[in-house]
């Protein structure tokens, strides 16, 4: 039991080593994948490579090592981004497939192995920040275009004409001369041993019959169906599962099991295993082994007493707050502009507030699960969620104690974004996996019960600033200073690449607000957080918007003006914004603020402003109070991306982003006292129930300026235009994040 961090790395008898053709899907008198053919065979295909390009290929450029055209028709799509709800499969056979002429349809979009080519985010591979398809949709057009050209130099080769004389239609070449056709599958193999041209012409926009359409999803077939293949779905031959118990406290280790004779006993059960700060069970199924892994008796280690360097026996999420609120230290200027000093020394009035938000659980609907087998080869696979996944080669391989090259990264679909899905300390259960499958000489799944997965999350930063505002004699702002005192993720796994002491993670939504106020000073001052913290969906605009936007409807009631018109008075000199507020209150039927006679009883309007992701959006809530408790009946948005590839996917993703801005707004909070998570599972962490969501009504304005985010855009305006109508409604002014933690009034 207590050698699994020293047992080496072997596998059971009889287990094959995974296939070229198992890992890359080549098919007979397919286009062959370039990424799986020796270096001199790419070499001679490719032709000769000069200065950097000789040592590694600039990424989003080889088009063999993202397509294989296949003889029966089907196109498949090597993706350097993880399918998990948000569509970027379909958006992905949207662009190559505008440039290559080919329906999506026909597309099997696949997530790549690991590997250079892959890179197509600022130098780096990632499925996050709102980035997919606005870093690498230049790059997918150019490869679709690249491939087309391709295809039709090896046609002309073949019929002896020119390229000048073909045309292409839907996956074939045509002579329309000769009335002769090629389809794109038997042009396949010529084509790839062509050098690629890498400034074929793109098509024109005017003539887009896929980009900027709401083409079907491709993926939703198999959902609808049953046959997605999600983690918790994966099995390999002869595995193991294995069930885990954490440490009550992180940090804390297994001193000692008082009944392992007894557990060893139990049906099915394999094993008993000590690991970093838990114990797991393996079984022949994950049944046994939970119930097995529940029955154990552990006597842990003690956690520290107090303080903050870790999760102390008496660290509490009060109490972290009461440190952030009284933090002393100046703080790191994230924002000076003006002479702020002077406008407060001539205000007529200031404003004040304090606005603190919680902890927060990614609380997805798939438990993380993982499988890890080591091969006969001496290579490793490993089967998990992820969202970066050369990061986890790389992380395995340093667990497993093997190179990376030895490490395969299979990328599931994910049952969820959020931004779980990032290798978070103890926050993901492939390492264990692996030691699991080391100990054992066999495949191991690790798959987390619920209860595990809640203790173990990393969690979205509490966080805490103070807001003042300068008014002048006719109410208008003429200074704002912001002092924001916490933690972000950026910071905690970033921070060595950082140029600057300022977590932008800490101050999106705070700092480079579109409003004309002259004088601005923002500072940071960073807090650690004992806990693990994580990214979760639109980072800190997730709440530093919902304060600063509450906090200038404060600024507007104390001046005495509306706030829809004091944002429209701010914004005179930023046509795209004043364009979003008017689309939002046109969606909305005019904007008027309330309270208002409606339904049964009255309602109010809130209005707000984002600028998250290199999008904006206005957003209007309309609520009511219902027994002391907020409801939401609308929401209207209205969403600047930009640009878009797909309507439809950009509605659904701003619809639940909507959802989530919603639940987190009204309900979501993880509270610790005692050093201890005191949610651990969904009766104690309440989500946006389906008698709570509101309808919520979506209008795309395309402005032309660069292509933006969409996953995470629509959720920070949702919060503060919640809070903003609650406001208007009650005239409780909520400041302390979730508002069911606050009984209102009704109007």
């Amino acid at each position: 039991m207590d050698q699994i961090l020293r047992s080496p790395a072997r596998a059971p008898e009889g287990t094959a080593t995974l296939s070229r053709r198992h890992l890359l899907g080549a098919a007979a008198g397919a286009l062959v994948l370039a990424v799986a053919l020796p270096a001199r065979v790419r070499a001679e295909a490719q032709g000769p490579a000069e200065g950097a390009g000789a040592i590694a290929p600039k990424p989003g450029t080889r088009v063999p090592a993202f397509l294989e055209i296949r003889p029966d028709g089907t196109f498949r799509f090597l993706s350097p981004f993880v399918e998990g709800g948000q569509g970027i499969a379909t958006g992905m056979a949207q662009i190559v497939g505008e440039e290559l002429d080919v329906d999506p349809a026909r597309f099997v979009v696949e997530c790549a192995p690991p590997g250079p080519d892959y890179a197509v985010v600022n130098g780096i591979r990632m499925t996050g920040g709102s980035f997919s398809t606005r870093s690498s949709y230049p790059l997918m057009r150019q490869l679709g275009a690249t491939a087309r050209d391709m295809l039709v130099r090896a046609a002309a080769a073949r019929l002896k004409v020119q390229a000048a004389e073909l045309t292409t239609r839907d996956g074939t070449v045509v002579h329309a001369a000769s009335g002769r056709t090629l389809a794109y599958g038997a042009l396949a193999a010529d084509a790839m041993a062509l050098k690629p041209n890498e400034s074929a012409p793109l098509r024109d926009s005017k003539t887009f019959r896929y980009i900027g359409k709401p083409v079907a999803r491709i993926d939703v077939r198999d959902k609808a169906t049953g046959r997605a293949v999600y983690a918790i779905d994966q099995k390999v031959e002869g595995m193991l599962y294995a069930a885990v118990a954490h440490a009550p406290h992180p940090g804390t280790e297994p001193v000692g099991l008082d009944n392992e004779a007894a557990v060893r006993s139990m049906p099915g059960v394999h094993s008993v295993h000590r690991l970093p700060g838990a114990v797991a069970v393996a079984a022949d199924s994950w049944w046994r082994a939970r119930k097995a892994v529940e029955a154990l008796t552990v006597r842990w280690s003690a956690p520290k007493a107090t303080g903050l360097d870790t999760v102390a026996a008496d660290f509490s999420s009060d109490g972290l707050l009461a440190v952030l609120k009284a933090s002393a230290e100046a703080g790191h200027a994230a924002e000076a502009e003006g002479d702020v000093t002077g406008a407060f020394a001539r205000a007529a009035k200031v404003v004040e507030a304090e606005y603190a938000a919680p902890y927060l659980a990614h609380a997805q609907l798939e438990p993380p699960s993982s499988i890890a087998r080591f091969n006969p080869d001496g290579t490793l696979d490993v089967w998990l969620p992820n969202q970066m996944p050369e990061l986890f080669q790389g992380i395995s391989a340093k667990v497993a104690g093997v190179s990376p090259d030895k490490v395969r990264i299979h990328s599931p679909m994910l049952g969820g974004f959020f931004g779980r899905h990032f290798p978070y300390d103890s926050g993901n259960p492939f390492p264990q996996a692996i030691l699991l499958a080391k100990a054992t000489g066999r495949p191991v799944k690790v798959l987390w019960s619920r209860e595990e997965e809640f203790a173990r999350d990393g969690l979205r930063p509490l966080s805490f600033s103070r807001f003042r505002a300068a008014l002048d004699a006719a109410g208008n702002p003429t200074a704002i200073e912001v002092r924001t005192v916490g933690e972000g993720p950026i910071g905690r796994y970033f921070g060595a690449l950082m140029k600057t002491p300022v977590d932008p993670s800490a101050v999106e939504g705070i700092v480079e607000k579109p409003y004309a106020i002259a004088n601005r000073r923002m500072t940071f001052t960073k807090v650690a957080h004992p806990v693990t913290i994580a990214f979760w969906r639109s980072v800190g605009h997730s709440m530093n918007d919902a304060f600063y936007e509450s906090f200038l409807d404060e600024v507007a009631q104390a001046g005495g003006h509306d706030p829809f018109e004091l944002r429209m008075t701010l914004l005179k000199d930023k046509p795209r914004h004043l364009r979003l507020l008017r689309e939002v209150a046109d969606l909305a039927g005019g904007w008027r603020r309330g309270p208002y006679a409606a339904g049964a009883g009255q309602r109010a309007r809130g209005v707000s402003l984002a600028s998250p992701f290199g999008s904006e959006t206005a957003t209007i809530a309309e609520v009511s109070v219902e027994g002391g408790e907020a409801r939401v009946h609308n929401l209207w948005i209205a969403f600047d991306p930009g640009s878009v590839v797909n309507p439809a996917i950009v509605k659904a993703q701003v619809e639940s982003a909507a959802a989530l801005g919603t639940s987190s707004v009204l309900f979501e909070q993880i509270v610790y006292r005692d050093g201890l998570r005191q949610s651990r599972n969904f009766d104690t962490y309440p989500i946006l129930r389906r008698e709570h969501m509101p309808a919520v009504h979506v209008r795309i304005v395309e402005s032309g300026a660069p292509m933006g985010g969409v996953g995470e855009p629509g959720l920070p305006g949702v919060p503060s235009a919640i809070l903003n109508a609650i406001a208007a409604l009650t005239g409780q002014r909520i400041r302390s994040l979730p508002v069911a933690n606050t009984k209102l009034a009704g109007a």
